[in-house]
C-alpha cells in the first residue's frame, strides 16, 4: 500500500433517529441516520403488503380496448 493516500479508519458510532446506537468501523465519524434495522418496517414486521392483483386488474382494464381492436 502507498503511504499517505488512504483515509484514517477508526471505530465510530451510528446514531438512528429512533435512538438506536451501533458501533462500527468507518472512515467517517459520528454518523447519523433516519432509519435503521431496529425501526425499519421490513425488519419489525409492520410493513404494508402491496396488492399486486389489483395492479394486474388495472392493467388489463386499461389495455382491454386495444386487444379488442386487434381481433
Amino acid at each position: 500500500m502507498k503511504s499517505g493516500i488512504h483515509p484514517e479508519y477508526s471505530e465510530t458510532t451510528i446514531q438512528c433517529a429512533c435512538g438506536n446506537v451501533i458501533e462500527v468501523g468507518s472512515t467517517k465519524s459520528n454518523i447519523r441516520v433516519e432509519i435503521c434495522s431496529k425501526c425499519h418496517p421490513f425488519f419489525t414486521g409492520k410493513q404494508k403488503l402491496i396488492d399486486s392483483a389489483g395492479r394486474i386488474e388495472r392493467f388489463k382494464r386499461k389495455y382491454a380496448k386495444y386487444s379488442d381492436r386487434q381481433k
